[in-house]
């Protein structure tokens, strides 16, 4: 019956004509009591902002180090190989085959034991000696985290004498991404925690400075959109505006990756600072419009 009663009334609505201007006025009511509450909120404006800026900032500058470093540590996996050494009497470019059919291989590279020999032979100042090396294949992995299961793999193989990387560096490299990742995870929660708790504890001093008001209107029967609202546009302005000034200090922490990305010779990401900007700007609205609406929940029983 109740279901009836919903769809009817959709139906009703749907064929009522809307009036624009009277939608534009309640928007532009919206708007002039989202403004009124920060009005009324005055000096702990700049308290609330102040603080959320200074947790928006901390969590950029480490996004901004995170998305540095993780390119840093992906540079560093590219240039490992592993060195396949192929025995005397087994064919290389069978070897090759069998290790290009391995899954995540990304490239192969074949050195002869003539050129490792005459390269040694130019080093040492050999001479009237036999070549000794055998021939080696440089085998590259897509990522570093997959280096041990390719490396197992080539070991099985019937024609490979020895296997070799730098296993200490590619476990060192997989150690540091994944601090990085959980930091970040982590930060994310503190910050979410933080801003939504500031956030809930301010709409909460609006809505009991506005509990008379609010009880005035919905007695006039004031839908509950008209009332949350102007709430949750409060927490977004406070999010906006903190992320603005959040922002401030990444031009200077940009310089001095730069310089860092420049020193050791790696590609910086064309769009890591746009990337860090842009998630700020959503996190902090997003996070402050949260807890706005969390408080209404919470404190306003509309």
């Amino acid at each position: 019956m109740d279901n009836n009663k919903h769809q009817l009334k959709k139906q009703i609505k749907k064929r009522i004509p809307k009036d624009w201007l009277c939608e534009l006025r309640i928007a532009y009511r919206i708007l002039v009591e989202a403004v009124n509450d920060i009005k009324r909120t005055g000096i702990v404006n700049l308290i609330i902002i102040t603080t959320m800026a200074a947790i928006l900032t901390i969590f950029g500058v480490l996004f901004r180090f995170t998305i540095s470093l993780s390119s840093l540590a992906g540079e560093l996996g590219n240039v490992l190989e592993i060195s396949v050494y192929v025995k005397n009497n087994a064919k290389t470019s069978i070897v090759k085959e069998q290790i290009e059919h391995i899954k995540f291989v990304k490239k192969i590279k074949l050195i002869p034991k003539e050129e490792s020999w005459a390269s040694l032979k130019n080093d040492l100042s050999l001479q009237n000696v036999n070549n000794p090396l055998p021939d080696t294949l440089r085998v590259k992995v897509d990522k570093p985290e997959h280096i041990p299961e390719v490396l197992n793999k080539i070991n099985t193989l019937s024609g490979v004498e020895e296997v070799g990387y730098a296993k200490e560096l590619s476990k060192k490299i997989q150690i540091l991404t994944n601090v990085l990742n959980t930091t970040m995870v982590f930060v994310i929660i503190i910050s979410a925690a933080l801003t939504i708790t500031i956030i809930n504890n301010t709409i909460q001093l609006v809505i009991q400075s506005r509990k008379e008001e609010i009880e005035i209107m919905r007695l006039m029967g004031v839908s509950n959109w008209y009332i949350k609202t102007p709430l949750v546009m409060q927490g977004a302005f406070y999010g906006f505006i903190s992320s603005i000034i959040a922002v401030l200090p990444l031009s200077w922490v940009q310089g001095l990756l730069l310089k860092a990305h420049k020193f050791f010779i790696t590609p910086v990401s064309p769009y890591a600072q746009s990337i860090v900007i842009i998630s700020l700007l959503l996190i902090g609205i997003a996070f402050g419009a949260s807890g706005s609406f969390l408080s209404i929940k919470k404190h306003l029983q509309v």
